[in-house]
């Protein structure tokens, strides 16, 4: 168990128990180190989290002295947590703030001020706001109360009505004299050890304040709190609620709380118990029933229900009766809730999904042998999922795999791959029926995604633009997207394919779903350590690239703020500048039809347009070098260890319209994976000086593939097909990046046929003077 080392005492010392958010820990890490105020520490307590969560708190404490990581080595639930971070802290002050939660803006520095104001008193009372996915902020219903108190310092005898603030110990800062050492408080096992906590502090503090200003942001998670997940776990409510009446009688002075302290408990209780996401309906009948005995049990003489219909369900648990509870409650739905019902559920199926075939299928049993496969909106056999689709023929070849195509892209469709055209009738029944259902984007609102069915969700990128719920905030982005409907279709993912931890990061947070991360690599990138020279050489002259020439892939992404595919260089003069020995590659994004200028300088012989190559990674293998600026494919090249060149000349606009994680012009490692240039001469300067591939160049292109080609070894796709259709643990294991190989790049084939060639010369010239 750690214990308070050092001398040095911060004001305040933020205790942050972390257990299964590393979609939110950063967030929450970052909110309290932006703070004006200064003068704290972060406690972080590691809980033995099953992901990434343990290497992020010591990430940020590498960084930052004043964060200070505490390790579990098994998992002790959160009140251990916390207890822990209590025992180890060094502040004046004690603030408990959850992983999943933010601290406002100038929250600590209120904090501080009001302490000093109302001299240290045991406890301050803080305010909060609760924030939603959906951007939606709601105020507490404490403020007004606490904006009352001003700086008047009282008891909770004096004050009972402060009681009856939320229960949690995060709206509150603790005086750590008065919460360590002079009473030793500790948790309790089990959930509702808020209660518990909250009601005995403030019934032992002899001094406590209070603040209105809004110091944390309490996130309402989707999905994924722990305290929304149904379960017998819930029924340690009863335990957590006898200690504190236990409490009360060992203390007779509290009795003038009594009635108020039981009435907040049996609200705790109704209010469990009438939450879905709490109590299975198989449970409700004993919940209510050892309600009402903890009810009966517990009740004061003399105590008076409430009025309203919270009085009627106390009379009724003081009754017993459960069916006269369930009448009441579940049996008063009005017509208009059972329309909505219907009518959601109609919307959810999809006006399609209706139609007669599409229910026959759905009734009959899933194929465990059939897999759907689709990407890119049904635009071809492609991406992640043709990689799996790929190995799983070789691994599990007892799994039929069907491709869901566009009628216009069956021409694209290989020979020998079976493919069904999007909404035929053979459409519905393999989506139907199928066990397994492979995307790397989302399937249509109209799919009905059966309990048996497991969809792997692959993506097709790794994000530097938000994504997810994170577009709320770019209209030109969002484009009157429904991100109601957009997180339903999420909610079907299974699992989540990812090849670094920044991605899992990110979608965990902005797919607030109920999916599982699977850190594998991906699939598509396999090629890039399994394809030989021979491979290099062979795409180079199908492309028409002539041996000796250097080949520059330009791959720019769409711009969600114009309209239409605009040239950003001028491709004409940049061929011109770069000289013969050149080749320039481009690939306009899959978004764009064909653009004249592009087929015109091609046949003028300046450029190779190659944005209808069907295979992106082939373009990927035969270049020496990648120009990009925002797209994804900059993360995949960087396993093949070639120079990438960032140009982004319109970096603050698209920043501001499109949102991103983290600058690319930074120059920090990890952050930018090469040179860099903002106009059309520092591009061209940049291949002249050769610093697109100098040693400069080269320890930042190193960075970035530590940070982002985590999982990328040539064996994602295996792992996939093990762990999906085989249930087998995946494997291999990554390789280290220091022990992979990718392909050889062009101009280390170069090198290689230049000695080879002086070899035979030399070895020519040998056997003539011989």
């Amino acid at each position: 168990m750690p214990v308070a080392n050092g001398s040095a005492s911060p004001k305040i010392s933020v205790v942050v128990p972390v257990f299964k958010v590393q979609g939110y820990l950063r967030a929450c890490l970052d909110s309290i180190l932006s703070q004006s105020f200064g003068d704290f520490e972060i406690v972080a307590v590691d809980d033995c989290s099953p992901d990434a969560c343990g290497r992020i708190l010591d990430e940020y404490a590498a960084q930052d002295s004043r964060v200070i990581p505490v390790h579990f080595e098994e998992n002790k639930g959160i009140g251990k947590a916390r207890d822990a971070g209590a025992l180890k802290s060094r502040g004046e002050y004690i603030l408990f703030l959850d992983s999943d939660d933010t601290l406002a803006e100038g929250a600590l520095q209120a904090i501080a001020d009001r302490l000093q104001a109302t001299d240290d008193p045991d406890i301050l009372l803080l305010n909060h706001v609760r924030t939603y996915w959906n951007n939606r902020v709601q105020a507490s219903a404490a403020g007004e109360m606490l904006a009352a108190a001003g700086t008047d310092v009282f008891t909770a005898l004096e004050r009972p009505e402060y009681l009856n603030m939320f229960a949690v110990v995060w709206n509150r800062a603790y005086r750590r004299a008065f919460y360590v050492d002079e009473h030793n408080f500790t948790f309790t096992d089990g959930i509702y050890e808020d209660a518990l906590m909250v009601y005995k502090t403030m019934l032992t503090a002899e001094r406590i304040a209070a603040t209105d200003h809004v110091c944390v942001e309490y996130r309402q998670r989707r999905q994924g709190n722990s305290m929304r997940t149904p379960g017998r776990k819930h029924f340690g409510i009863f335990q957590q609620y006898a200690r504190l009446f236990e409490f009360l009688d060992e203390r007779p002075h509290l009795e003038p709380v009594r009635a108020l302290l039981f009435e907040r408990m049996a609200s705790h209780f109704l209010f469990t118990l009438a939450r879905e996401d709490r109590i299975v309906p198989k449970d409700r009948a004993e919940f209510f029933k050892l309600s009402a005995a903890q009810y009966k049990r517990l009740k004061p003489r003399g105590f008076v229900v409430p009025e309203g219909s919270q009085g009627i369900r106390f009379q009724l648990l003081d009754r017993g009766s459960y069916t006269a509870y369930a009448a009441v409650t579940y049996a008063t739905s009005t017509r208009r809730d059972v329309i909505q019902r219907a009518r959601k559920a109609k919307t959810k199926l999809g006006k399609t999904a209706y139609n007669r075939l599409y229910r026959l299928h759905l009734r009959r049993p899933v194929d465990e042998n059939l897999a759907v496969y689709a990407a890119y909106w049904n635009r071809g056999v492609a991406c992640n999922p043709a990689a799996i689709y790929h190995k799983a023929k070789e691994l599990a070849p007892n799994v039929h795999g069907v491709w869901v195509v566009k009628r216009d892209a069956v021409d694209t469709v290989p020979a020998g791959v079976d493919y069904v055209v999007a909404n035929s009738p053979r459409y519905w029944e393999v989506m139907a029926r199928a066990k397994y259902l492979i995307n790397n984007v989302n399937f249509p609102n109209d799919f009905v995604k059966r309990p048996e069915q497991v969809h792997l969700q692959t993506h097709h990128g790794t994000p530097l633009k938000q994504m997810g719920i994170d577009q709320q905030r770019f209209p030109a982005a969002a484009k009157n997207m429904s991100f109601g409907k957009m997180l339903e279709r999420a909610d079907k993912w299974d699992l989540s394919l990812t090849s670094n931890q920044h991605s899992t990061e990110i979608w965990e947070r902005v797919y607030p779903c109920a999916f599982e991360a699977v850190e594998y690599g991906y699939p598509r990138n396999d090629v890039y350590f399994r394809a030989t020279a021979e491979d290099v050489l062979r795409i180079r002259g199908e492309l028409g690239i002539e041996e000796g020439k250097t080949a520059v892939l330009y791959c720019p992404t769409v711009r969600d703020y114009q309209k239409g595919y605009v040239p950003r260089i001028d491709l004409e003069r940049f061929c011109r500048e770069l000289g013969p020995d050149y080749v320039v590659l481009v690939r306009t994004h899959y978004f764009y039809g064909a653009d004249p200028e592009l087929e015109a300088l091609q046949e003028r012989g300046l450029i190779k347009d190659v944005s209808r190559y069907p295979v992106v990674e082939d373009l990927c293998l035969a270049a020496d070098a990648l120009i990009t600026d925002y797209s994804s494919i900059m993360f995949d090249y960087a396993c093949l260890d070639r120079p990438i060149v960032t140009y982004a000349d319109d970096w603050e606009v698209y920043s501001r319209a499109r949102g991103v994680y983290f600058d690319i012009l930074s120059g920090q490692p990890g952050e930018t994976p090469g040179a860099t240039a903002t106009s059309e001469d520092e591009l061209i300067e940049v291949f002249r000086s050769g610093a697109w591939k100098s040693g400069r160049a080269a320890e930042l292109r190193a960075a970035f593939r530590e940070r982002f080609v985590q999982f990328d070894d040539g064996h994602a796709a295996e792992r996939v097909v093990r762990r999906l259709f085989l249930g087998q643990e995946p494997s291999p294991a990554v390789v280290p990046l220091d022990e992979r190989t990718p392909a050889p790049s062009p101009a280390a084939l170069k090198a290689r046929i230049v000695r080879q060639r002086t070899g035979e010369s030399e070895n020519e010239r040998g056997l003539i003077q011989a």
